[in-house]
This record gives structure tokens, sequence and C-alpha cells, in this order.
């Protein structure tokens, strides 16, 4: 934008008006008191100039970046959530702005703006004798560079001291900027109401389009909102809003900057509003607040609420939904079928990428924020099986046709004898670990944990990123410790990927607004298993979904998985996968009251699994897994 836009100094020109009508009134006394105040406070002020050495350096405008509202999108770019501190803000270049919507905010608040030199003489010698008059600050004479200087660096206190301050500031600064540069950081750092800061988070609030496409009624009810944004806004009152937009109409036809016949046009033009979004919760907030805390830990809480982040996350929007609906309507079921249980978890992550692709953190998130998915540290139960399943094949000595025996047996612990036991308390004597598993026997897993060691079966579970405290009892096979739904989803993944591991992520990509890449986040798989032993553990999980415990969690194709229910029952799960995607589902209360006599993993939430891997999994071809025979054994 330029001059261009303003008619040059002729007899149709505001300042000529402005003249020629206070010369009609007073015969010129009152314009030559006027015009020779202005002159000795245009010259005051440069000479404040040199004396305000304590006022802000302007020079850091040149490189003055305004705090920016960062927005949180799925992997295809849909939009998920806004997230700002105090100012709501989407920077938005001069050039991308309506010419309307500049010229209706010159012509309403410093129509001369592309001729002074930050501060308009006129005006001040106005403003000097109505305020030395009423004895205090009453009216103002600030232009666009004395408003702008306002908003970055003074307070809003009404006084002759700051007005001072202003008019120095803006002299300063017209010598360092462009008029285009300070009209651009004008649009983008002013006030405009309902939490918008900037013109283009205003144009999308007030009428949902961008800045760029406002039409000239939408740009002069803009430009009327500045004086009194909350007062005057449409969304308040629309009779006033209206009200505004018809004086900022006239105000641009008295300049002649738009014609009669444009000016009755945009009168009738009917307005359609948009809605307040600066307030708007995330479409998936478990899935904001963990891409917000992974943020957070990596820039710093400043940098995500000012710095105006595009952040791609891993998330998949559709699929996200499905995670959802599953676990409200799931979470109904569970209710009816007498399952007393507050609240559900859900994690499903691409083994290929280790990408979250949805992400559950409880029931209701507007009753709870807290996110069981990645926060909650639960008891796995017999969900924990695999990891020392997966240690025994690693060492070589172990296929999944090795014979254990399921019989009673006794260790000696600190506290006394430890005398464990199955979950029927039965006994079914020697049998295949493929069996064992399938079936859940706690007995072979102990037994196979301490053949192993125990420690050998932790250093498992760091290696597939669970970080809880353990130690290496007897229990331990059991899943006596904490871990997350994360955790779990996590590490099953890696068994399906034979091996293949990238740390888990839910962002993909970030870049700052002007899209520099700022975090890329592109999977670097390391081979961190065995893949024969990996191979193995899926081939004797398939059996578990295909003839044991978890044969509820059967889907049309093949799939592995584990069923968890604690000694307790106060926490139970469903962990599984296809080549494609890995799931984990926990179902407990926060407060870890039982869940009721029956409440198995097998019986109530391998079919919570099944119906989301059902959704998620539609039109996707099944594949098979590759068998372990395509490795080769870790020898001995």
């Amino acid at each position: 934008m330029s001059t261009s836009i303003i008619h040059k100094k002729d007899k149709s020109s505001p300042s000529f008006k402005f003249v020629r009508d206070i010369t009609k009134v007073t015969g010129g006394t009152l314009l030559t008191i006027t015009m020779l105040s202005s002159a000795i406070a245009a010259g005051g002020l440069v000479g404040l100039a040199i004396s305000f050495r304590d006022l802000p350096d302007v020079r850091a405008l040149r490189t003055y970046v305004p705090a920016e509202t960062s927005y949180i999108y799925d992997i295809k770019g849909k939009l998920f959530s806004s997230i700002h501190g105090e100012a709501n803000r989407e920077v938005t270049p001069l050039d991308k702005i309506s010419p309307e919507l500049k010229r209706a905010v010159i012509a309403i608040e410093d129509s001369n703006f592309y001729y002074h030199r930050g501060i308009n003489p006129i005006s001040v010698g106005r403003a000097l004798v109505v305020n030395y008059q009423k004895g205090s600050v009453r009216e103002g004479s600030s232009t666009l560079t004395m408003q702008l200087m306002k908003n970055v660096f003074l307070s809003r206190q009404r006084t002759f001291s700051r007005k001072l301050a202003e008019g120095v500031l803006a002299i300063r600064i017209e010598q360092i900027l462009t008029k285009d540069q300070i009209l651009e950081m004008y649009l983008n750092q002013i006030y405009w109401g309902h939490n918008n800061y900037g013109v283009q988070t205003a144009a999308r609030s007030y009428f949902n389009k961008s800045a760029g496409t406002l039409t000239l009624a939408e740009s002069a009810m803009l430009a009327g909102l500045i004086k009194a944004p909350q007062e005057y806004s449409p969304f308040v009152d629309i009779k006033k809003a209206t009200e505004q937009q018809h004086i900022v109409l006239r105000r641009m036809r008295d300049l002649g900057w738009i014609t009669p016949q444009e000016e009755t046009k945009a009168r009738t033009q009917k307005i359609k509003l948009g809605k307040i979004k600066s307030f708007q919760g995330s479409a998936s907030p478990y899935v904001t607040n963990a891409a917000s805390g992974e943020l957070i830990q990596r820039f710093g809480r400043d940098a995500v609420l000012k710095g105006g982040m595009r952040v791609q996350t891993t998330i998949d929007a559709k699929m996200q939904t499905m995670a959802e609906e599953t676990v409200v309507n799931s979470h109904r079921r569970l209710r009816r079928q007498g399952v007393r249980a507050d609240q559900m978890a859900l994690v499903a992550i691409d083994p290929r990428t280790h990408f979250i692709k949805a992400l559950v953190g409880g029931v209701n998130p507007k009753k709870s924020e807290f996110n069981r998915a990645i926060q909650a540290i639960r008891q796995p139960g017999s969900a924990f099986k695999p990891f020392v399943y997966y240690a025994a094949f690693a060492s070589g000595k172990y296929t999944p046709n090795s014979i254990v025996s399921d019989t009673p047996v006794r260790y000696r612990e600190a506290s006394g004898y430890y005398y464990p036991k199955n979950y029927d308390s039965s006994f079914s004597g020697s049998m295949s670990i493929r069996k064992a598993l399938e079936v859940s026997r706690n007995i072979p897993a102990i037994k196979i944990g301490r053949a192993v060691g125990m420690n050998k079966v932790i250093e498992t579970c760091r290696i597939l990123g669970i970080n809880s405290p353990m130690e290496p009892v007897t229990s331990l096979p059991l899943g006596a410790i904490g871990v997350t739904p994360l955790e779990m989803a996590n590490a099953y993944a890696t068994f399906a990927s034979y091996g293949w591991q990238s740390d888990p992520t839910v962002i993909a990509r970030v870049t700052d607004s002007s899209g520099n890449v700022l975090l890329d986040n592109t999977p670097k798989p390391q081979l961190v298993l065995e893949p024969w032993a990996a191979a193995s553990l899926t081939s004797v999980m398939q059996g578990v979904i295909n003839n044991g415990t978890g044969k509820a969690a059967q889907i049309g194709r093949p799939a592995a998985g584990k069923t968890g229910t604690t000694s307790s029952e106060r926490d139970i799960w469903f962990v599984g996968y296809v080549p494609q995607l890995a799931t984990a589902v926990w179902v407990g209360n926060d407060n870890y009251r039982p869940l009721g006599q029956g409440s198995t993993g097998g019986t109530f939430v391998a079919p919570i699994w099944r119906d989301f891997m059902s959704k998620a999994l539609k039109g996707i071809p099944a594949q098979n897994f590759r068998p372990a025979s395509d490795f080769d054994r870790p020898k001995r």
C-alpha cells in the first residue's frame, strides 16, 4: 500500500477542508493560534527527543516479532486447536490484507498518515487547545505511528508525559521504517476485541474469512471497532457496530476514497458474521495437551504460546474420532454390563513409524483433563508376560514349542515364602510356551522369567521404552509394576515391526509462521530387538487371539495381542497389533477401586480393541506377519 490510495493535497483534501472550515468560523485567528501552537509543539517534541534518553530504543522494531498464536493440525492439515497466551494473533503481510481494510483504517484513524512524519501538527494543535481548556487529556491527537508506539512500548495511562513520549517515539520510528512497514505492524499489533490481536484473527473471528478477502462493508465494520472493540463488536451489539460502519463509510466518501455509489452498496450489503473463536476448546483436548506438553518440553512455554508455531501432529483425525467414539460408547456398555469402571484410555501407534495415530486419555475431557494415555501409571497384569517370553526367545535357549511345567512351586522371599498361583487357582502340568501364553498361565511365566534372569527381562523393558521403576522380584513377570498405555502400545509396536523402533511421538513437524522448519520428526528407526525372537513372539500372540484368552479380539485378519488383568481386578487391558497398527486399551478407576469380580481383559477389553481396530483398518488390505523362519535364530 502507498499514497496512491490517497488523493493529493487539493481543495478536496481533508487538511484543506479543515483549514477552510476553521477560517470561515474564526476569521483566521484561531487557525493562526493553532498553527503556531502546533509548530511549537512539534519543535518541542524534537527537542525533547534529545532529553528522553530513557525511552525504549525504537530500532528494536526492525526485528520486533509480536506474540503470535500457534496452531495444531492433524497429519493431513485439519485444524485441531490454536494455543496462545494473552494475545491471539496471526501475523499476515501487508500485501495479504484487503486494500479496502487499509483504506478504511487510515480514513477513520489517521487520514494524513502518508503525509506526516509521525505526528500530525494540525491534530496536535487542536488537541492542545481542548486539553488546555479542560485541564487534562480529553482529546487525542494520535497518529497510527503514535498508536503503534503506545501498543508496543508504553502504558495506557492518559497523561501529558505519555503523549509526549508517544510523539518522540513516533518521530524516531518514522526515521527508520517506511510507512508501509509501520502500517503492517500496526494492523498486526492492535486489539480488535474478543481476544483477537491483529487483523487476520479478527477477520477469521468476525467474518470467517482471511483478511485478504474482506469486502468494503466488512472492512468498514472492522475499522469502526478500533476505538472501542468490545463496545462496538457486532457480536455484542450489531446496531452499534453498524452505526460505526456507516461513520467509517461516510468518512471514506468525504475523503473521496470511495464514491457515493460504493458507500450505498456497502451500507446495504448483508453482513454474514462468523463466531468467536479465541476461547474455543480443542477438537481433541487429549491430543492438544499431549502435543503442547511435548512442544513445551523441547522449546519452552513462551515459544509455544507466543511463537506462532504451525504444528503438524502424527494424529489421523478420522482415526482419532473413531477412537473417541469407541471409548465413549464402550464405557456406556461396560457400565450396563456391571463393570464399575469410570475411566478408559486408548493409544494407537503405527509400527512402521512409531507415530501416534490416535490418543484418548479418558472418557470425558470436559470433566477431567488428566491424560491417562500418557500419564496414568497402572499395572499391566498378564499383558507384561510377552516381555518375559521375548527375553527367553532372544536368549537362544527357548522356542515357542519349548516345554514348561505349570505345577505348584514356592520361592523364598525376604518377607517369607511366595506361592504363585494361576488366575483360576488350578494347575495344568507340562505345556509349551505357546500354550502357556495363549491361556495366560502365571506359573510358567514366573519360571521362564527366573530361568532367563529377571534383570534380562528388565533390560528388555528398557529397550522397549518402559521406564517405570522395577525390581527383579519373582512376581515381576505378572506385571507388578506401573506402565502407561502409551508405553504398552509403543512396546508392542516394536514387536510388530520385528524389532525396529523409533521414538514414539505425537508431533511430525513444526514450522514457524514463515514456514521455517523448527522440528522434523522424520522416523529414524533402529533395530533394537532380535527379529527372530520378535517374530516368534508374534506367532505365539496370534494364538492368544485365535485360540486363547483373546478370542473376543478377532477381527478377520492376522492379528497378535495379549490380555491383561491384575489379581485385584483394578486394571484390565488388551494390547494387540497388526503389521500396520498397534493399539493398547486400558480400563480402570482413578481411585484404584476394583472393577468387580470377573472383570477380565479378555471378556471386557478385547471387544473394545476389536471394535476400534475394525473401524480403523476398514479399507486397508490385510497383511500377514512374516514367519520366524525368515530370520536367523540367535545363538545360545
